[in-house]
């Protein structure tokens, strides 16, 4: 008789329920869940679960509540002993909270917050001689490398797991970027930007021509920009002064679907994030790509879903972006997205 499966997954707060369908589909038997998290059990030994809304996944190992720090560490350390006898250690530790509320709402991000870096210097001291071999808690992991992980379901409340690092968010501590910039970004669309393109696996190149469509006011220009990359912006609205005064950069006051084609001319990179319907969106996109004269390597594309219940629609999307003949399709809602997911397309080798 095969071992179960015990999961405990990260998500945005509003998506649980499309996370806990998806789940039930594949034979996950649902338990304890909270608004950003969910725990999940199978009766076979299977891969954690995948999806578009799943930020993380591990095997979980237990979970522990109290007011007493230093007892908490020690319980950890016993669950620990108990799952495995023979005290292999892991070669990363990362500690993160549960979304406390949807993403945007009271300027709310997810990931480590000051809480949570309190917890992992503290689990860190308790478990380290034993357990972990990193230098520090919430490195950045390597892919093969086994991770624990604790989630903070509340600074009294913690949930106990593993995984294995393999793409770039699983390498993450709580699938969030760690990110510095320049210099202030002009907007949060910057950090959406950076985690898509890294996401994505685009090889972008500094000279490489970007163009971004909803371009305004410029957060994700800044990150195009200081990866070296040359940038055409279009929205009809302005741009803020830092990115339009940069020499890199080229503003066209108009709309994607109004522009003659030859301007989209030797650019590698298109991006796209406005607050238009998906329908129309795609609509635009698909008369820029699929033109004779059109040159794109890969697409990064935001749509709004607007409601989680109507997450079904991303299946027509998909299909619709299939009937471009890309060479690879991934969809996924980002660390940084709101009601919303990103496309990776590839269009041709680069």
């Amino acid at each position: 008789m095969s071992k179960p499966t015990f999961a405990m997954l990260c998500c945005a707060c509003g998506a649980e329920q499309v996370v806990k369908s998806e789940m039930a589909e594949k034979g996950w038997r649902l338990a304890f869940s909270r608004p950003g998290f969910v725990t999940a059990k199978n009766d076979s030994d299977v891969s954690l679960p995948e999806g578009i809304f799943v930020r993380t996944a591990s095997r979980s190992i237990g979970q522990v509540r109290g007011t007493d720090a230093t007892r908490m560490v020690e319980e950890l350390a016993v669950q620990l002993a108990e799952h495995d006898p023979n005290r292999r250690s892991f070669d990363q530790l990362h500690v993160w909270p549960k979304d406390r509320v949807p993403i945007g709402r009271f300027g709310f991000e997810p990931g480590v917050d000051e809480v949570s870096k309190v917890v992992a210097d503290e689990v860190y001291a308790g478990l380290r001689e034993t357990w972990v071999k990193c230098d520090a808690p919430n490195r950045i992991a390597q892919p093969g490398e086994r991770v624990l992980d604790l989630v903070l379901v509340e600074p009294s409340h913690w949930f106990l797991g593993t995984h294995e690092a393999d793409v770039w968010p699983t390498r993450w501590p709580g699938a969030v970027q760690p990110v510095q910039p320049v210099e202030e970004p002009v907007s949060r669309a910057y950090y959406k930007a950076a985690e898509s393109i890294t996401w994505s696996g685009f090889d972008m190149k500094p000279g490489d021509v970007a163009v971004e469509i909803g371009s305004a006011p410029g957060g994700a220009c800044g990150r195009l920009l200081e990866l070296g990359m040359r940038v055409i912006g279009i929205d009809p609205a302005e741009m803020d002064p830092r990115i339009n005064e940069h020499p890199n950069f080229q503003h066209i006051r108009a709309r994607g679907g109004d522009l003659p084609r030859r301007q989209f001319r030797n650019a590698k990179w298109l991006l796209v994030d406005s607050n238009v319907r998906p329908d129309q969106t795609l609509t635009t996109i698909e008369n820029i790509v699929t033109h004779r004269q059109s040159d794109f390597v890969g697409l990064l594309i935001t749509l709004k879903i607007g409601e989680y219940r109507a997450a079904p629609l991303i299946e027509k999307w998909f299909q619709r972006i299939v009937g471009w003949k890309p060479q690879q399709v991934h969809v996924r809602q980002l660390a940084r997205n709101k009601c919303e997911v990103c496309f990776a397309v590839t269009m041709k080798s680069a």
